[in-house]
């Protein structure tokens, strides 16, 4: 019986794409009446300029990269949107090991603190700077990525312009390891399981990670052509549908053997399964030994980790202007706020009578434990989702957040 819905999809061999592989290799989207075609890119660019041009009707995408095309950033203008989030977290900030003895010189410590690792990040620049040498180099994966905006974020709190002080480029997330092992940059933040790619070569030590930053938080999104989705709203809200099946499944420990075999297949990520032991777990070797599991470290579901939260995007946005990429106004506000779905999400979702929160958006970073939270149909607990520097998100006061211009930690 031929499917319904035919979708075109790409996608990043990274591993928070299990949800969307998921969907397809162990059949929810067939049973909700959808044959979804992958297809595996090497960057994020190629995603970004082939969902614009048609090839694909959504795609895996960075969270801000659908706002960076609704904002006419990329240099394809494309209007997409954000119906669904693909998880919660799984980045680290990995650094070589010359980095990471210097960085230990000065008081860094095997434990994943973002304060104490920026810290000593930041002695080691100044006295690299005292002596003349040139600045440290730092990977992301994409301008327009959460990786550059947390990497930017975290050095900022901590005391470093990462404008001035430190040279940020652009690699793809599976060229990160390589780039580190050769020397061409010093450190790197992107997804896992590139991060553990390193430290199992020897070759790398993760400094610290996205779940410490901020926890809880966006990072890849499923972005649709707005187009095809006006066209397609049953294609649509049945893929939906089986995204939401596949990310519980994806959620549960005892499918992680046969979720770690299915991505380690050349056609999606083609790395050994025991090397993404660590996101399925949340339990991390850091390098030179250490080890240490942190909590909520990758949520593909739960904590309302598929919902796309207006309050997200707009994040989002605050750091896209925050670092000159685009500039304030109420239109592009709007414009970003608009790009996330949530709309969309609560019409697929609301028959299968799932967990959905009562608001678009929510005040970032002020729950500082597991909290139940308003929500239709099943109950709902979210957080704790706090900044590593203990500020404050409110969607409502994007002004005031914008105006901050001291964004460095007390130093006691």
């Amino acid at each position: 019986m031929a499917a319904e819905h035919q979708i075109n999809a790409g996608f990043i061999p990274l591993f928070d794409s299990a949800v969307l592989v998921a969907a397809r290799e162990i059949g929810f989207a067939a049973r909700e009446g959808v044959d979804l075609t992958l297809s595996r890119e090497t960057s994020w660019a190629n995603i970004r300029d082939r969902i614009a041009i048609g090839h694909f009707d959504l795609a895996h995408m960075l969270g801000p990269m659908p706002i960076a095309c609704n904002l006419g950033l990329t240099p394809l203008a494309s209007d997409t949107i954000v119906p669904f989030s693909l998880g919660l977290g799984g980045n680290c900030v990995t650094v070589s090991n010359t980095l990471w003895a210097g960085m230990a010189a000065h008081g860094a410590l095997p434990d994943l603190n973002p304060a104490r690792a920026g810290r000593a990040l930041g002695a080691l620049i100044r006295e690299r700077a005292n002596a003349g040498r040139d600045p440290l180099r730092f990977a992301v994966v994409h301008p327009h990525s959460g990786h550059n905006y947390e990497l930017r974020y975290w050095l900022a709190a901590c005391g470093i312009d990462p404008s001035r002080e430190i040279e940020i480029v652009i690699v793809p997330p599976p060229f990160m390891a390589d780039a580190l092992a050769t020397g061409r940059i010093d450190g790197y933040c992107a997804g896992e399981p590139w991060n553990s790619a390193s430290v199992v070569a020897g070759t790398g030590h993760i400094a610290t990670v996205k779940a410490t930053i901020w926890k809880t938080s966006p990072e890849k999104v499923v972005g649709v052509r707005k187009a095809w989705a006006e066209k397609h709203p049953e294609a649509l809200s049945a893929l939906l549908r089986a995204l939401h099946h596949a990310a519980r499944w994806c959620q549960d420990p005892a499918n992680r053997g046969e979720l770690a075999a299915l991505m380690a297949q050349p056609s999606f990520l083609g790395l050994s399964p025991a090397l993404q032991m660590p996101v399925l777990t949340g339990h991390l070797a850091l390098g030179g030994g250490a080890e240490l599991t942190v909590e909520d470290f990758f949520l593909p579901f739960g904590k309302a980790a598929n919902f796309p939260w207006k309050s997200h995007a707009l994040w989002f946005y605050t750091q896209m202007v925050r670092w000159g990429q685009v500039k304030h106004s109420a239109a592009h506000m709007a414009l970003a706020r608009d790009t996330y779905r949530p709309d969309l999400y609560r019409a697929a979702l609301k028959p299968l009578g799932v967990a959905l929160p009562g608001a678009n958006a929510k005040v970032e970073g002020a729950l500082t434990a597991a909290t139940p939270v308003g929500s239709a149909g099943a109950s709902l607990v979210l957080g704790p989702d706090g900044f590593f520097d203990g500020r404050i998100f409110d969607p409502d006061r994007i002004d005031d957040y914008l105006a901050i211009r001291d964004w460095a930690m007390p130093t006691s």
